[in-house]
């Protein structure tokens, strides 16, 4: 190869490798000081796309273990004051069983009845959360469970509801809204039917003319599970009945199934409940203000006489249950809110491990790809110097 003054390809070589070196040797400083072989979108656009959005998935879960811890304690909190409010009516039944004697004062007995009354009062009306009480009124709350993203990336939010179950002594009002054509009960009174043949059909009528506040609750029973809506602002007869429709259809009973037929406004909406399950299905349906007053019928209990003590026997059976199904229905689902609790944390640490995968640096490579790199870095200088001396052979040439 010839030499030259205006070209000196040696150096342009070595000046190439020493730039590829330098580029490289940057790259696994920039690893070894941030810890990511993935920082941004020019590194990797692909995997940095994907980890962005897991990322983000992340941040939401961590919000929904909030939300979850949130329900389980409000949940909790009406569990263990349901359970006291049921401990404290078995303890009045052993009251009225005493009522039974004539031997008694049936007086003193009413009396510590009533004081039983006023502490079941005081621990309903204490059950709350952060203000949130779930032995008032009948009215659902949704607690946030999880985002669940599809193929195509599209994300929707799934809730956990919670049906408050009324245990206070003070009767909901009645409001205008049902009908029934099995009965033919009007108003916010109780529609009731036994369907005891596979086809027959409880048809419950919705006033088309019924004016629908916010916080009413309209409640289907079926073989003891409630189905409760909340009138929302705004709603009509058509949101009310299919609301109600939706959430029997959704509970999935064998050989239960609801239709909903729309009004005009004027005319009736109407929800009709099948039977096809061959067995006979008990089915009642209310309406009020939302007020709650599961335990209504402690304020009539009077076992001062002894036929009022007969009658307040079979009363507190009632009531007794009723605090029961509470006790059970807060039970079951503080066990799911927790065990969906679980999940979520369990899928954010999975999830967390994933991102690193994909964008964590490995370190102890990084470490060796460094040292390497800068002895390559080193050679490299020296190759370039002595590549800068070739043009000075020339100079021999001319003395």
């Amino acid at each position: 190869m010839s030499n030259s003054l205006l070209t000196n390809t040696s150096a342009m070589v070595a000046l190439q490798n020493l730039r590829s070196v330098n580029k490289e040797l940057t790259m696994v400083q920039e690893q070894i000081s941030t810890g990511k072989k993935v920082g941004n979108a020019r590194d990797n656009a692909a995997i940095f796309a994907i980890s962005t959005v897991m990322s983000s998935d992340v941040k939401g879960f961590e919000a929904i273990n909030q939300s979850l811890n949130l329900g389980a304690s409000s949940v909790g909190v009406a569990r263990g004051a349901a359970e006291k409010v049921t401990e404290l009516l078995v303890d009045m039944k052993g009251l009225i069983v005493a009522a039974q004697e004539d031997n008694v004062d049936r007086s003193k007995i009413q009396t510590d009845i009533g004081q039983l009354r006023n502490q079941i009062d005081s621990i309903v009306n204490a059950a709350q959360f952060n203000g949130l009480n779930f032995l008032k009124g009948a009215a659902s709350t949704d607690f946030l469970a999880s985002l669940d993203r599809d193929s195509s990336g599209t994300v929707t939010a799934s809730s956990i509801s919670i049906t408050a179950q009324s245990l206070e002594t003070t009767a909901g009002v009645g409001v205008a809204g049902l009908a029934s054509s099995t009965t033919g009960v009007n108003g916010g009174g109780t529609d009731a039917a036994q369907l005891v043949a596979t086809g027959n059909t409880f048809a419950l009528d919705i006033e088309g003319t019924a004016t629908f506040t916010a916080g009413d609750v309209y409640q289907v029973q079926i073989d003891g599970r409630k189905f409760s809506y909340t009138v929302q602002t705004g709603d009509d007869e058509g949101d009310v009945g299919q609301g109600i429709t939706n959430l029997i259809n959704d509970a999935g009973i064998t050989g239960i199934a609801a239709t909903f037929t729309a009004g005009d406004g004027t005319t009736d909406a109407q929800v009709d409940i099948a039977n096809t399950s061959g067995s006979t299905v008990a089915i009642t349906a209310s309406a009020s203000d939302g007020a709650g007053g599961g335990l209504a019928t402690l304020n009539t209990l009077d076992v001062s006489t002894a036929a009022g003590a007969a009658s307040a026997l079979g009363a507190i059976e009632n009531l007794i249950q009723t605090a029961v199904d509470a006790s059970a229905e807060f039970g079951s689902s503080q066990k799911r809110i927790e065990i969906q609790n679980d999940f979520v944390s369990e899928l954010t640490d999975s999830l967390k491990v994933g991102i690193g995968a994909l964008t964590d640096a490995d370190l102890e490579a990084a470490s060796a790809r460094l040292q390497s790199l800068q002895v390559q870095q080193q050679l490299g200088i020296q190759a370039l110097s002595i590549a800068n001396q070739s043009p000075n052979s020339i100079l021999g040439l001319f003395r």
